[in-house]
């Protein structure tokens, strides 16, 4: 009798332990439709400058020649100091 007793206690405490696992399981969040830009802190959007006519044209030049990385920046960086120049 003693047996049979702790056999369903330990029955019953293993059940109880495997549903409270089962059950603690979460749902995934919601999907909201926010994008990148406005997924972005209120100090990034205001960090942002808008861009001038000399580093937008810089960048159309890179684009043409195919400039990518290092290079693109290098290329950009001394395109803009000349457009300064030019400027003053």
């Amino acid at each position: 009798m003693t047996k049979i007793s702790s056999l369903a206690t330990a029955t019953a405490v293993a059940s109880l332990l495997l549903m409270g696992a089962a059950s603690s399981q979460t749902t995934a969040p919601a999907k909201t439709d926010t994008t990148k830009t406005e997924a972005k802190a209120p100090a990034e959007k205001k960090a942002e400058k808008p861009r001038t006519a000399a580093s937008l044209e810089c960048s159309k030049e890179a684009d043409a020649k195919g400039l990518h990385g290092k290079e693109r920046r290098k290329f950009r960086s001394e395109c803009k100091k000349s457009a300064a120049e030019k400027a003053k």
